[in-house]
């Protein structure tokens, strides 16, 4: 019975289920067909406006930065060699890895013995060279005298030749006599060409005595030059780099015993390609000595020097490409050779183009301008440089119009937009150079000397820089707010 009952009232909900469905089909089924008899009707539709940043187009002079970056070296440095071998027995106060020296000051002294005995040995063989020539000398004088002698004798004979061939021709003298006086007067014409002989042997000594004398010299200039190159002395004033000098130590002839650099005559070399190359010609075709700066960051503040370009590599080198570039800098103070920096590099300045954002810049060459009508405009304009976050452009049309700073995907030629910031669109201006007053550069430098996170090379820089008349903006901003935090 219970069984019976609740099937009962299953059936009953499954038609009433059935019959809910049916109804709500039926209603589903009424309104589509009402929705399908009724007339379409067009509502307006309003067009959308796009706000958007824009800036001035204005045509003017601008003068464009290149960046490369390059290595600070000196233009004066020498290798400290040493001419002569031995033992080092002095070294000069200040020899050793950033030691200052002056001109003149004594770097170090070998041990002379070695070159003392030698120059003694040469001396000697110097006296004994002059003893040869004055010896020699005097043999000549006495072969001079022995030949006068000898011609003497030589006439003498001769005379006595004559006579007894004229006894002979009178009939007084005999045969004998005559062939004797012919015989003695032969012979002392042989002892005359002896004598010759002698003088020509005792000039030929002398020429030997004095060839020995001069080679003995040669000697002697060598033995006093390499006595004197035993103390090795600096050629200018300069600091010491990779000093590896003991005492005590021995070294060898032509040994590399460090570097001098003079840090008063520093340089910049940096590599730019061929095509910004020749951005720096004249019509000439010739380097322009351009102005630059010079940014070495050390610790998160900027050490800058400005200076120009001096000179170019005569060669581009094996496996390198562009060209290798030289600049002077103006001051030196906090720079050291082998600083690795920014340069950068004043161009030729350009005529008629403006500077915009990069972002204004479409990837087909144009420039979205606002119409009088405030819809937009694409005009092709002619990229000229980057200049970081800018570009430099050129277009005709375009002065005193609004371009659009900053494109996106939904903006295009035709579209109706609501310019944003025209008249507080301007290019940020160089970082300036300022005069700090005494208070406020001995508070600054004060802040230096007591950051213990800064290491005391980049001390050194940045004090030397701030001692400078003109400190960079940039830096001293960088540094007030590291003392705000």
């Amino acid at each position: 019975m219970r069984f019976l009952k609740r099937s009962i009232f299953g059936v009953f909900l499954l038609f009433a289920t059935l019959s809910l469905l049916a109804l709500a089909g039926n209603m589903i089924r009424g309104a589509v067909q009402d929705r399908m008899s009724q007339e379409q009707r067009d509502r307006p539709q309003r067009e959308r406006v796009f706000a958007v940043n824009v800036i001035t187009y204005e045509p003017t002079e601008v003068v464009p930065r290149m960046t490369v970056f390059g290595q600070v070296q000196s233009r004066r440095s020498l290798e400290l060699r040493s001419a002569v071998g031995g033992t080092v027995v002095e070294v000069g106060a200040g020899v050793e890895d950033g030691g200052a020296v002056s001109e003149g000051d004594l770097l170090l002294r070998i041990d002379p013995v070695d070159a003392e005995t030698a120059l003694a040995r040469v001396r000697a063989d110097q006296l004994e060279a002059e003893a040869d020539l004055r010896d020699a000398e005097r043999t000549l004088v006495l072969s001079q005298d022995e030949l006068e002698s000898a011609e003497d004798q030589a006439r003498l004979r001769e005379n006595a030749f004559e006579r007894q061939q004229d006894l002979q021709a009178r009939g007084v003298g005999t045969a004998t006599a005559v062939e004797t006086a012919e015989l003695a007067a032969s012979s002392a014409r042989q002892t005359v060409l002896a004598r010759r002989s002698a003088i020509a042997q005792a000039e030929t000594r002398i020429d030997q005595a004095r060839t020995q004398l001069a080679r003995v010299a040669i000697s002697l200039t060598e033995a006093t030059r390499d006595l004197e190159n035993t103390e090795i002395q600096a050629e200018f004033d300069g600091i010491l780099s990779g000093v590896s000098i003991v005492q005590g130590g021995r070294v060898g002839a032509n040994e590399v015993l460090g570097r001098l650099i003079d840090p008063s005559e520093l340089e910049a070399a940096f590599r730019i390609s061929t095509e910004q190359y020749t951005r720096l010609l004249n019509d000439a075709g010739t380097l322009v000595s351009s102005p630059l700066q010079i940014v070495l960051n050390v610790g998160g503040i900027d050490l800058i020097t400005s200076g120009r370009i001096d000179r170019e590599s005569a060669e581009v080198g094996d496996g390198q490409t562009g060209r290798l570039l030289f600049a002077t800098l103006s001051t030196t103070a906090g720079f050291r050779a082998g600083d690795f920096v920014s340069v950068l590099i004043d161009e030729p300045a350009l005529q008629r183009v403006a500077q915009l954002p990069a972002t204004a810049l479409g990837a087909d060459g144009t420039v979205l301008a606002v119409k009088d009508d405030e819809r937009l405009e694409e005009i092709e304009v002619t990229l000229l440089r980057r200049q970081g976050d800018d570009v430099i452009v050129q277009g005709r049309g375009l002065r005193a119009r609004m371009v659009v700073s900053e494109r996106s995907p939904l903006l295009g030629a035709g579209i109706k937009v609501r310019a944003l910031g025209a008249e507080d669109a301007t290019i940020p201006d160089a970082p300036a150079m300022v005069e700090l007053t005494s208070q406020r550069r001995e508070k600054l430098i004060a802040f230096v000397e007591g950051n213990n996170r800064m290491p005391a090379e980049a001390k050194a820089r940045v004090i030397s820089q701030l001692e400078q008349d003109e400190v960079p903006a940039q830096m001293i901003e960088r540094i007030e707010s590291r003392m705000g935090s």
